[in-house]
């Protein structure tokens, strides 16, 4: 099982209704892997392009100090260890607001069931409302 985050964002006439945002809990393996990269494909792209940025200074640092690329590794960890905090940061920032925490197998079926506890996100009044 898999606990997620789950994110609304603010009812807002100019900008249409958007589903709700969950967000993993934990550590991420793709980013150790991927490092930075795996930040861009989830959207957080403020801390991808900072964490872009150390990547490069790491690199030309390499240039100049032996052995500076061992930075690399660290970096990755980092993000490995922050992506989803960051990404939950970088939708605060965007007016989202967090909600309940449901578990699942998977991102679906968190899903299933946080709509079967809030049926009122589909629209439909919650059970024992008038």
């Amino acid at each position: 099982m898999r606990v997620y985050s789950t994110h609304f964002s603010l009812p807002d006439p100019a900008r249409p209704e958007q589903p709700p945002v969950l967000v993993p809990e934990g550590f991420s393996p793709w980013a150790l892997l991927f490092g930075w990269l795996v930040l861009l494909r989830r959207g957080s792209w403020l801390v991808a392009v900072l964490a872009g940025i150390a990547a490069l200074l790491i690199g030309a640092l390499a240039r100049l100090v032996p052995n500076a690329w061992v930075l690399l590794p660290g970096l990755n960890l980092l993000v490995a260890l922050f992506a989803h905090d960051w990404r939950r940061w970088e939708l605060r920032q965007a007016g989202f607001v967090p909600g309940p925490i449901v578990a699942g197998p998977d991102r679906d079926s968190a899903l299933l069931r946080l709509l079967s506890l809030r049926p009122d996100l589909l629209g439909r009044p919650a059970d024992g409302a008038a």
